[in-house]
């Protein structure tokens, strides 16, 4: 099953696309700490009796166990949440080049941080096919033109949220995978989610957004079980099986396949044509995963 790995990490990355297009959105008027906090929370409590059957895992994890999963909750599921969240209210949901930006400079971020942490070592073809992902998804965001981000002080701030989500993601992916060297998927996804409740709902008490639980609609109750159910949870128990079973630098690249979605779903759903260049850059990109997911000299990517 592990070569299959890579197109669960896919999978999950497509849903998450889903997520950005479909589910977010309908949460607008709500703060975004509310936002993060119930994401989680809800998904959490799904998970409890699972959480307690396997507990005993838990009971056995080392420090640096602990300390992954907790830059985790902190980067990943607090700060990276959030800041992405803000950058696409800040856009309306409508300038997604603010949510390819983030994903161009993920994987550079990750890369960088399994070298220098996991210890990756990387053959010379995985660089190769990084760029040509890179040029890719820059094809998909901006065609031929230069990026423009004069459009706004809102903007620039959406940029500068999606700088720092890039870095909370990236950096989640490799102590991720250094928090799955010594539990299940299925736990790793449990304190996930348990953790970031636990600091969110810290967050909200100080912002006192918690307040605001009494504005949530049904219908918004509706998207809060169905993210928990599809995007949220399930996706992240998809990455973790994938994760745990291949490194952090080609799984950075196979979420990659977020951005694709995203503007695929874009074009389809609100009828926002791409160009002939952005169309060329989606066929790039997706290629270009493909030969990372599929790399021959995966033996010799290792972690030390």
């Amino acid at each position: 099953m592990k070569k299959f790995a890579p197109l669960f990490i896919i999978v999950a990355a497509v849903l998450w696309g889903v997520d950005g297009i479909v589910l977010t959105p309908q949460l607008f008027s709500l703060p975004v700490p509310l936002v993060v906090f119930l994401l989680h929370a809800i998904a959490f409590t799904l998970m409890l009796p699972m959480f307690i059957k396997e507990f005993k895992e838990v009971r056995v994890m080392k420090k640096g166990d602990w300390g992954a999963f907790v830059w985790i909750a902190i980067f990943g599921g607090a700060i990276g949440t959030m800041a992405i969240v803000k950058a696409l209210f800040y856009v309306n949901f409508v300038n997604l080049s603010i949510v390819i930006l983030l994903q161009k400079l993920q994987p550079l971020f990750a890369i960088t941080l399994a070298w220098l942490i996991l210890k990756e070592h990387l053959p010379k073809k995985f660089f190769l096919w990084t760029a040509l992902a890179l040029v890719g998804s820059y094809l998909v965001t901006f065609g031929i033109n230069l990026p423009n981000f004069n459009t706004g002080e809102k903007t620039v701030a959406a940029a500068l949220f999606a700088l720092l989500a890039a870095f909370a993601f990236g950096s989640s992916t490799v102590f991720g995978k250094r928090g799955l060297q010594n539990v299940s998927y299925r736990v790793g996804t449990y304190l996930r989610f348990g953790l970031t409740s636990v600091l969110m709902l810290f967050i909200v008490l100080f912002t006192c957004d918690l307040a605001q639980l009494s504005n949530v609609t049904n219908f918004q109750w509706l998207i809060f079980l169905i993210t928990a159910l599809t995007t949220g949870g399930t996706a992240i128990f998809i990455y973790y099986w994938g994760l745990k079973r291949v490194t952090a630098s080609v799984s950075t690249i196979c979420e990659l396949a977020f951005p694709l979605t995203a503007i695929i779903l874009e074009y389809l759903i609100r009828g926002n044509a791409l160009s002939w260049a952005q169309w060329l850059g989606a066929i790039v990109l997706g290629y270009a995963i493909y030969k990372v997911s599929v790399i021959k000299d995966q033996s010799n990517i290792v972690a030390l």
